[in-house]
Parts: structure tokens; C-alpha cells; sequence
């Protein structure tokens, strides 16, 4: 590792891990699983493997794998940051477990298709969240979904068999129709709001989150941290502060709150604190959600998304559908030109699973040398 920016013998011989582990311009397809793999087998459980990497893929996939494997990433450094110039190259020290699998995000079942829909109701927002999937901000063109247009969506998708509708942004609040759209929706189906709790505290948006049905309304409101320090990073200076007093305001209204934590794979660290600052608020276990920032939008790094990768869940925008809330920027994820009707949406995506389907099925091919 001479000459190079992050010299892993020092960081052993200093105390800041046990092992190390040079990848190189490896990525985790080519190689680096099974050296990585063999290195933590010679560790005990908590004890330290520092592994440099000058493949950026790997900050992403490295994490993931550790999760899987019961590991724990404890830090992930940016040598050319930290040097000012050079090469990129980066430093990740995970911590071996038991080898029991320990999932750092929230897991759970997928939902059929066409059971959930979610509408992208406008993409301007009071934020600019440097991981936006939806690249909205301040600037973003607002983009809203008429509310006649929702309406249609929301009664074919519930005539449908549909069971859950799912409100998105941008921010919601900052759609004037938003309290028309939510009135009838929820009539016909449970609603829930994605919200950054911040611009309903007074005046006519408070007025139309005071009319809204408790009984039939969540709101999900997005808090990536215990304390200020990475929430306001990532969301802008004064951000934390004011997402704990939404949080506060819609469970003294009776709403459920449930809460989102968005976390790129340094900040895995945080969630036993961010869980205990939940407790405090009185946050229900079921409902708090804990994600990786996903590689669309404004996010450079991040989960890979495609057809492949995640499981499909309608989502409308006014410019039409797509395969998944996390991908309404991604050209790839688009199925239509426009929202509605929804069933030949329904059907080509249906038409995509059987044919991935069909390909899983056939399992991996044996490759004869002997």
C-alpha cells in the first residue's frame, strides 16, 4: 500500500483494527466476497478487518453483504476527502458478529401487485435532501397531480382489489389539493402520508391536517437521526428540530405516526439511539422503518435499483407510471406515458414478474470442465 492514501499496516499497527485487507480496484462480483469472506473467518467475534477499496461500488454492496452476514460496519472513510486530492480511494472497518445474520434495515414481506398504489402528488418541496430519489427541492418544478385525476386513480385501483394508497412528494402539504385529494381517497381506502412534518404547524395547512379522518390517515414522517448532527446534514440546518415538533403536533391531533429513517452505510451506527429517541415519543415498534439511501436522483451512491432488484409497487406521477416510488426519475423504471388507466399498467408489470419468473426458475447453469 505504499505511496497509496490510506496505509492499512498503520491503521493495524495503531490499534484501529485487528486485520486488513487491500481490495483494490476489486468489486464484490470479481473476487473481493471471497477474500473478504476468508479474512473475516480468521477474525474473532469483535475484532476489526480494515478493507481499502478503490471500486465505489463497493460502499454500497460491502455494507450490504456485512448486514446479511451479521457483521457490522462500523465506518466508511473517504481517503481522497480526507487527503484533499489523489486518487479515490475508501476505508471501510467492520466489526465481525457471530455469523448470524443481524439486519441493519427494516425487512419485510412484499405486497402483491396491485394491492398498494402509491401518487406522487407534486415534486417541489421546502427540502433538498442531498439522497432525494425524486430530486425535489425548493427549485424543483411542483409538478402536482390534479385532484380529478387522483380521484380516477384512487376508484379504479380500490374497484380493483386495491388495499393501500400511499402519498408521496416532494411534499405532500405543500400541495394545495392535498386535503381534497385525502377526503375522498379516504373513503375508499386507508391512507398514508409521507411528510417532513415541517409546514403544517399553522394556517391553512394545519387547518386541512386538522380535517382529515384519524381513523383512516397515517402520516409517515422522515427522521434519519437521534440528534441534529446527520438529519440536518443530510436535510438542511434546523430540520430535526422541526420534524420532532410535527411528530409531536400529529400525535396530540390522534393521528398514527409512523416514523422513516433514510441511512447511507456510515450512519448504521446511529439506529440503537434513533430507536431509543422513538421510544421517548412514544413511536410504536410496528411503525418505524429504517432504509438505505437508494442509488436514484440526487443520491450518488446508494441500493442498485432496477427490474430486477426490487419487487414492483405502482406508482403514479402526473407524467405517468412506474415501477417503483424509489425510481420516478429512472427512465429505465418507467412502464407509461400516462397514470391512468391502471390496468394495462397493472398488466405489462405483471407480464415483466412472469418472465422473471420464468428465468429464476430455470436456475443456474452448469458449466462442464471434466
Amino acid at each position: 500500500m505504499a505511496g497509496e492514501l490510506i496505509d492499512l499496516d498503520a491503521l493495524v499497527q495503531a490499534g484501529g483494527a485487528d486485520a486488513s485487507l487491500d481490495g483494490g480496484d476489486q468489486d464484490c462480483g470479481s473476487g473481493l466476497l471471497l477474500s473478504l469472506t476468508s479474512a473475516m473467518r480468521r477474525l474473532e467475534p469483535g475484532q476489526v478487518l480494515a478493507v481499502g477499496t478503490r471500486e465505489r461500488s463497493v460502499l454500497v454492496d460491502l455494507p450490504a453483504w456485512a448486514g446479511l452476514a451479521g457483521h457490522d460496519v462500523l465506518e466508511v472513510v473517504d481517503g481522497m476527502a480526507r487527503s484533499g486530492g489523489g486518487r479515490s480511494e475508501w476505508l471501510l472497518r467492520i466489526r465481525r458478529g457471530g455469523l448470524t445474520p443481524g439486519p441493519q434495515f427494516t425487512t419485510g414481506d412484499s405486497v402483491p401487485l396491485g394491492e398498494r398504489l402509491w401518487l406522487q402528488t407534486n415534486f417541489h418541496c421546502n427540502l433538498a435532501c442531498t439522497y432525494c430519489c425524486a430530486e425535489s427541492s425548493p427549485k424543483a418544478a411542483a409538478r402536482m397531480m390534479p385532484p380529478e385525476l387522483a380521484r380516477v386513480a384512487v376508484e379504479e385501483f380500490v374497484a380493483g382489489g386495491g388495499r393501500e394508497l400511499l402519498l408521496t412528494g416532494g411534499e405532500p402539504f405543500l400541495h394545495p389539493g392535498l386535503g381534497q385529494i385525502v377526503a375522498h381517497a379516504a373513503t375508499l381506502v386507508p391512507v398514508t402520508i409521507l411528510t417532513n412534518a415541517m409546514v403544517f404547524g399553522r394556517g391553512a395547512r394545519r387547518a386541512m391536517l386538522e380535517e382529515m379522518d384519524r381513523d383512516r390517515v397515517t402520516l409517515q414522517v422522515s427522521l434519519d437521526s437521534a440528534t441534529p448532527d446527520l438529519h440536518d446534514r443530510i436535510r438542511g440546518v434546523g430540520s430535526h428540530a422541526r420534524a420532532i415538533e410535527g411528530i409531536r403536533q400529529a400525535s396530540l391531533l390522534g393521528f398514527r405516526v409512523r416514523v422513516a429513517a433514510t441511512l447511507g452505510p456510515e450512519d448504521v451506527t446511529q439506529v440503537s439511539a434513533l430507536h431509543a429517541l422513538l421510544d421517548h415519543l412514544g413511536i410504536a415498534a410496528d411503525d418505524r422503518l429504517v432504509r438505505p439511501v437508494a442509488q436514484e436522483g440526487a443520491a450518488e451512491i446508494g441500493v442498485h435499483i432496477s427490474l430486477e432488484t426490487i419487487e414492483p409497487e405502482l406508482t403514479l406521477t402526473v407524467d405517468g407510471a412506474w415501477w417503483h416510488p424509489v425510481g420516478i426519475t429512472n427512465p429505465h423504471l418507467k412502464i407509461s406515458d400516462e397514470p391512468v388507466p391502471i390496468a394495462p399498467i397493472l398488466a405489462v408489470m405483471k407480464d415483466v414478474l412472469a418472465v422473471q419468473a420464468a428465468g429464476t426458475a430455470q436456475g443456474r447453469s452448469v458449466f462442464r470442465c471434466t
